[in-house]
């Protein structure tokens, strides 16, 4: 009958005599709570009401900073989500944060700053190539390759901390270290196609990828970290905005200087010739 979802309640006298059994008089049915779902209702093993032990599954969240489940849920994301957050830095139609959807990721910032350090290191080698093509023989540098990897991670990783402290210090609530990392993270994918153009040995060219790159970046950046500046009073919120654009432009100048200034400004001009002999010289002899 429990499976039916009722209570048997037998009547039984105090000596232990069940008596009569009639069904119609001993037997009451009443309505089961057993397939009640609501965990208010419901008591601990033993009726203590005391909390679900310490090996319980909510235990079984707790993520420690030891484990690679702490870290892992920072790479929670897929390859769809990667990408369409790729194209929201490129071309971008809303509030970055708000296509984060509460789950900034770095896997995302992981990967684009290390395939910009790398073409960075390509496009420089190349660039230093072409510069000294025909003068002398030719020779990696591969500082190229530590400073690329030294000034991306380094800016990438220090700057959100720095203004993520900035903001907190500041009195702002809604600042998040994740999607400040996210932010810059995701703003250094212009310069995979910046670095792959930039190689050129005309310096004006150089120039201007350089500036467009800036442009698109410290855009995307200012767009996104407005509103969260903004809940600082509004001094500390244009000194924060000023400090961003400066140390973007800062990134934007190293760039250019450390790994596409080999060019040449304008061509260089072919050897002169040595004037012909005077022939009044050989009717001396």
């Amino acid at each position: 009958m429990s499976g039916a979802g009722y209570d048997v309640v037998v009547d039984v006298d105090e000596e232990g005599d069940l008596g009569h059994t009639d069904l119609q008089e001993d037997l009451e049915f009443h309505s089961s709570n057993f397939n009640d779902n609501n965990p208010s209702n419901r008591k601990a093993p033993g009726g203590s009401g005391l909390p679900a032990p310490a090996t319980a599954s909510s235990g079984s969240s707790k993520r420690f900073l030891w484990t690679l489940s702490f870290y892992a849920q920072f790479f929670d994301v897929d390859t769809n989500q990667v990408l369409s957050r790729c194209w929201a830095a490129l071309y971008p139609r809303s509030n970055f944060l708000d296509v984060l959807e509460g789950n900034p990721d770095l896997y995302g910032p992981l990967w684009i700053a290390t395939t910009v350090v790398f073409i960075l290191f390509l496009g420089g080698t190349i660039n230093k190539y072409l510069g000294e093509h025909g003068k002398q023989a030719f020779v990696y540098d591969f500082t190229l390759l530590s400073g690329a990897a030294g000034m991306i991670y380094g800016y990438t990783l220090i700057i959100p901390i720095a203004l993520f402290l900035a903001l907190k210090y500041f009195g702002s609530e809604s600042a998040n270290l994740l999607e400040c990392w996210a932010l810059y993270g995701y703003s250094n994918l212009i310069w995979i196609p910046v670095a792959l153009i930039s190689w050129s040995p005309i310096v004006i060219l150089n120039y201007v990828f350089v500036a467009v790159g800036f442009g698109v970046s410290v855009a995307f950046l200012l767009r996104n970290l407005y509103p969260v500046l903004s809940a600082t009073d509004k001094q500390t919120s244009k000194i924060l905005l000023i400090l961003v654009v400066a140390l973007h432009a800062g990134l934007a100048i190293g760039i250019k200087f450390l790994f596409f200034s080999f060019g040449k400004s304008k061509p260089e001009e072919p050897p002169k010739e040595a004037p012909p002999a005077d022939p009044a010289m050989f009717l001396v002899f």
